[in-house]
């Protein structure tokens, strides 16, 4: 490269010197397992609140394990705050007429925003088996929830396919039959390659879908719970992301800083190909999707 090109590149204008505010976030969180962690539920969400979220959605653990808590804390987040609440909803054990109760309780508490979810299985390695009077995927639950009452509905998505789908092809098509049962937008699997968000959106687009489809950013700090994350849901890990890393076990605040700048860059290759809207998984945590957000330009 000759030093003309190479100072073209160094005066280039910084990734984020334009915070333009056209920039919508969401996030997720997950209810509390104790006091001491729901005292840090709430700190987060009163630290995330005022950049103003299009919503936060609660999940719901594998088998309605947390069935009671995701309700309790959505409900909280209805009644203590201004945001708007989105609850998980799953087909794991649980009758049609169950996840319908649940839903229309929902709907009289002020939840106008469903995140509708086929779900794991109770037992990590079982395969999903559908309950005898239940939703037998996602689809269907869409479409039973959108008869309960209108909900926003959000749907899962997997830009790397779904670690059960027999091909590309057959994720794609189930993909369809939920946009088709009515859901409003889908919010991605996490990822670290924006190529592979693209491509999965040129995808669905040449399907004749027509639905926004929402990134979900995970900020890594600790890359073997975020491998053990990724083998759940077929997500790839970056070689480069193990290197990165290396060292840093007894110092947090490096991690934070680099988890920071890796998702912040990944937003930003996202942010050039059209995206406008970020969903991030904070894992009760509010400090890097915070600084994530400043750097976008999302402040309060």
């Amino acid at each position: 490269m000759n030093p003309r090109s190479e100072s073209a590149l160094a005066v280039h204008a910084p990734l984020f010197a334009e915070a333009r505010g056209d920039i919508a976030v969401s996030f997720e969180f997950f209810p509390p397992k104790s006091d001491s962690m729901a005292a840090t539920l709430w700190q987060s969400i009163e630290t995330l609140a005022p950049l103003g979220p299009r919503f936060v959605s609660v999940t719901y653990g594998a088998g309605g394990t947390t069935r009671e808590r995701t309700h309790q804390t959505v409900e909280r987040i209805v009644r203590e705050t201004p945001l708007t609440a989105a609850a998980h909803l799953t087909c794991v054990d649980a009758s049609r007429d169950e996840v319908d109760d649940v839903a229309r309780s929902y709907w009289e508490s002020g939840v106008r925003h469903l995140v509708a979810l086929r779900g794991d299985p109770p037992e990590a390695g079982r395969a999903f088996a559908p309950h005898a009077q239940g939703y037998a995927n996602a689809a269907e639950l869409v479409a039973g929830l959108k008869k309960v009452a209108p909900f926003d509905i959000s749907v899962a998505c997997y830009p790397e396919v779904h670690p059960e789908a027999t091909c590309p092809e057959a994720d794609l098509d189930h993909f369809k039959r939920k946009v088709d049962a009515g859901a409003n937008r889908a919010i991605s699997q996490f990822f670290f390659s924006a190529e592979n968000f693209f491509r999965f959106r040129d995808r669905v687009a040449a399907a004749g879908m027509d639905i926004e489809i929402v990134p979900g950013i995970l900020p890594v700090t600790n890359v073997a719970m975020t491998r053990k994350f990724a083998g759940q849901c077929g997500a790839a890990i970056p070689p480069w992301m193990d290197s990165i890393f290396e060292g840093l076990d007894e110092l947090p605040a490096a991690r934070q800083l680099i988890a920071a700048t890796v998702a912040a860059e990944l937003c930003g290759q996202l942010y050039a190909g059209g995206v406008r809207h970020f969903h991030f998984y904070t894992l009760n945590r509010a400090e890097l999707a915070y600084a994530i957000c400043h750097l976008l330009g999302v402040r309060a």
